[in-house]
């Protein structure tokens, strides 16, 4: 039996064969974006309490209402805007669960979708396999930020979609105030919708604000906006994230999103309610990773790497080419196999190869770790 593929040309993710290849050479793993640290212990309490008390059966589709109840206080409290928790958050599994379902439920046949690379890998194919049709935009290297005349330039009829990430993965460029002022311009009194990808959204550095799409009314009425717990509470593998979205975008993201996995870990669920009741473990974030950042940098001082700027995320961009004139998937495998470190080739990021001579580096990682990547990077 042989299956016509819907993507043939998509084979496993850049992540996938990185972090294979790591494993394979044993390398340190600096590509793949999750921590080497343990999870807080008290949230694991947590989960086991949940477990032994019965908390073990399908929560609701939406998700347990309480860590909904949580949600919406949470956002309310940073961003001023009320969502409402019965009809306007929806926990999903993971955010790239809530990525495509939200694709999903808003683009059809024809429809277009502006992208703006380099671009989280799963953008793409869920645009594609909803019979949408993706346009390119890319950001300016090398601080990646956004020509908004590029973007208003790509905007034709068709567009129904904008899909936006900050902070942004993989380059850790972050938005500014022009920026959303720039995407009000462009979009109103049309009815394009706006995905906003805001996984890193505590991870924030340099004193700088998170320019969620839900501080601004006119932004938000239009916004599916996805935010992710693993990045957060550093449990990647936990798989639960959420969905801010107006009621009628809700109702069509929920109907999706019943279909692709009904419901989300339940007694995970609980146990993120009860720790949201310590804002300090998100709203520190942003200086626990900023002094990472920090410490990798400082590390890689007498190094031939040079940083580009990283002003959020766990990620940092470094330029090889003082190094190397190999292709950054080439130098990417050579180091790993060679040199014992291993780190994403961005050009993975672009629809068509896109080189400049630039790595990105996972920097949340357990301090000996860094030292030991960077002990080995600096004598490259």
């Amino acid at each position: 039996m042989k299956l016509e593929s819907k993507l043939p040309d998509v084979g496993v993710t850049i992540f996938t064969v990185m972090s294979g290849l790591a494993a394979q050479c044993g390398a340190i793993n600096l590509s793949q974006g999750f921590p080497d640290f343990d999870v807080n212990p008290e949230l694991i309490d947590r989960v086991r309490h949940y477990m032994t008390e019965g908390f073990n059966q399908y929560a609701p589709m939406q998700g347990v209402a309480l860590l909904r109840e949580k949600i919406s206080r949470k956002v309310k409290n940073l961003y001023g805007t009320l969502y409402d928790p019965a009809t306007e958050i929806t926990v999903t599994s993971g955010a790239t669960e809530g990525l495509f379902a939200a694709i999903t439920a808003a683009v059809g046949v024809g429809d277009e979708v502006i992208v703006l690379e380099p671009a989280y890998d799963s953008y793409v194919p869920a645009i594609r396999l909803n019979k949408g049709i993706p346009v390119y935009v890319k950001l300016k290297y090398p601080d990646y930020h956004v020509d908004w005349n590029e973007v208003r330039d790509a905007i034709t009829p068709k567009t129904r979609m904008i899909i936006i990430n900050s902070p942004h993965n993989p380059t850790g460029m972050l938005f500014k105030e022009h920026d959303i002022t720039a995407l009000k311009e462009i979009t109103r009194d049309t009815d394009i919708l706006i995905l906003s990808d805001e996984v890193y959204e505590h991870i924030v550095f340099d004193g700088r604000d998170h320019m969620s799409m839900a501080r601004d009314p006119e932004l938000a009425r239009r916004s599916f906006v996805i935010s992710s717990f693993g990045k957060t509470y550093h449990n990647t593998g936990w798989k639960i994230g959420y969905c801010l979205a107006p009621r009628a975008l809700s109702v069509e993201f929920q109907r999706i999103h019943q279909y692709l996995t009904f419901s989300s870990n339940t007694p995970v669920q609980y146990a993120f309610s009860d720790i949201m009741d310590q804002p300090d473990l998100y709203l520190d974030l942003g200086a626990f990773y900023q002094k990472k950042r920090d410490t990798f940098l400082e590390l890689m001082q007498n190094s031939r790497f040079k940083p580009l700027p990283c002003h959020g995320t766990y990620f940092q961009m470094m330029d090889y080419s003082q190094i190397s004139t190999e292709n950054d998937v080439e130098f990417a495998k050579r180091m790993t196999r060679e040199k014992g470190v291993a780190a994403i080739p961005p050009s993975f990021f672009y629809h068509e190869f896109d080189d400049h001579k630039v790595l990105r580096f996972c920097f949340a990682k357990r301090d000996e770790t860094l030292e030991q990547a960077a002990e080995v990077l600096c004598r490259i």
